[in-house]
């Protein structure tokens, strides 16, 4: 039986390297797709991917014809791609150029922000639009079975932005009480990878929310991953000003910064669960395991994990 030929942009992030492992694990062809082809990809040291059934070509998603030029000379069915920065059309012309290239199914990273009518989702709404514009240049270009929208909730590694904070034993949280998943990207990137291997899922799901395994309110996520660290920091509520201005030292453009604070502070009411504010289901708890095999990665599990993220 002939393997599957895939192709990964982005190989070098967290998400992307754990797709090209997991979908080289499961005997497919992996393409490694990258603006840099010296660049190393995490998890995957030279030796390694000699071993491997792994190549490397030039690729950047902004850039049509080299999207169209690597499937074509890799010969790759299978994509994963993100959301690449830069692009006036929604990457709607490199999806056109996949598409005329042969890939027959894409896997994108999408957000799980992006709910409800698609083209009804504003431009304000800054996340949760521009993963749904792309989405819908999927559906158009590739059809509702070409594609499968992965849709994670809040990342665990988005918490390194509290290492300040337990350094100095007083850590500083907007909405304390408003309640994450604190996905792992990793475990992402094995959903991703299982799909671009083996196809879509079985049970016909095209949109996926990924969440991590536990809800956890902001405040009891910086505990969990402080007692990992065997700190007790005090843990003070910082308000919209403060949060504003701790996003923008993180390097967030300030449109989008405005936007986050404004969608942390939302509180919803009703069924089910909510992260951010955003409403959610029981079941997105358990999608990792559904879709990958393998059981996603607790807070707890991250943290001792990525210790030197908080102590280097």
């Amino acid at each position: 039986m002939t393997s599957r030929k895939v192709i990964v942009f982005g190989p070098t992030g967290a998400v992307g390297s754990a797709a090209a492992r997991t979908a080289e694990e499961l005997g497919a062809d992996v393409v490694l797709a990258l603006r840099d082809t010296a660049k190393p990809v995490r998890g995957l040291d030279a030796a390694k991917e000699k071993q491997g059934r792994f190549e490397r070509v030039y690729a950047d998603l902004t850039k049509p014809d080299t999207v169209r030029d690597a499937v074509q000379t890799t010969q790759a069915k299978h994509a994963f791609i993100y959301w690449a920065h830069g692009t006036p059309d929604h990457q709607k012309s490199s999806i056109e150029a996949l598409k005329a290239a042969g890939i027959e199914l894409v896997v994108f990273l999408s957000s799980f922000t992006v709910q409800g009518d698609l083209k009804a989702i504003q431009p304000d709404d800054v996340i949760s639009y521009i993963h749904a514009q792309i989405e819908i240049n999927l559906e158009e270009v590739f059809g509702k079975d070409g594609f499968v929208a992965l849709r994670p909730g809040s990342f665990a590694s988005n918490n390194a932005q509290f290492k300040a904070g337990l350094e100095k034993g007083e850590v500083k949280v907007y909405q304390p009480d408003a309640t994450i998943d604190n996905i792992v990207p990793e475990d992402i990137g094995r959903v991703a990878g299982t799909i671009l291997a083996k196809g879509p899922p079985q049970d016909g799901q095209k949109i996926i929310f990924l969440f991590g395994p536990k809800l956890l309110s902001q405040a009891d996520t910086v505990k969990t991953i402080a007692k990992v660290l065997g700190k007790n920091p005090k843990i003070e509520s910082a308000n919209a000003e403060e949060a504003y201005e701790i996003f923008l030292q993180r390097g967030v453009p300030a449109p989008l910064a405005k936007y986050m604070v404004s969608q942390t502070g939302k509180v919803l009411t009703g069924p089910g669960i909510q992260v951010f504010g955003f409403p959610g289901k029981e079941e997105y708890l358990h999608n990792v395991e559904r879709y990958s095999g393998t059981k996603a990665t607790t807070v707890e599990e991250w943290a001792e994990q990525n210790k030197h993220v908080f102590l280097s």
